[in-house]
């Protein structure tokens, strides 16, 4: 179940992307935090004690929010604006796309 729900910029452009291979739809202006969390409940597990990560400061200072893209970029999710064609990988240790 997502963790966020749309309620403004319904009506911006899409933007598909995939998350773990599966494909998904954001909108035009989204962060990738806010995309991914409009899918799933969780951004990524923690590497260290494995618990789900759903970002914290939202501001681009803490690094909880990185994730990782199929090409193995790494990127903030909270300051990184979405784009088409991204592919977000979650599960470590595994690529998609």
């Amino acid at each position: 179940m997502p963790l966020l729900h749309r309620l403004v910029r319904t009506d911006s452009a899409v933007i598909f992307f995939t998350i773990d291979g599966v494909p998904c739809e954001g909108r035009a202006g989204d962060t990738v935090l806010t995309a991914v969390l409009c899918h799933t409940d969780r951004l990524r597990h923690s590497e260290f004690s494995g618990e789900p990560r759903a970002g914290f400061c939202q501001m681009g200072a803490c690094q909880d929010c990185w994730v990782q893209l199929a090409s193995g970029e790494r990127l903030r999710a909270c300051t990184t604006p979405l784009a088409e064609g991204m592919h977000i990988v979650t599960t470590r240790g595994r690529s998609h796309g």
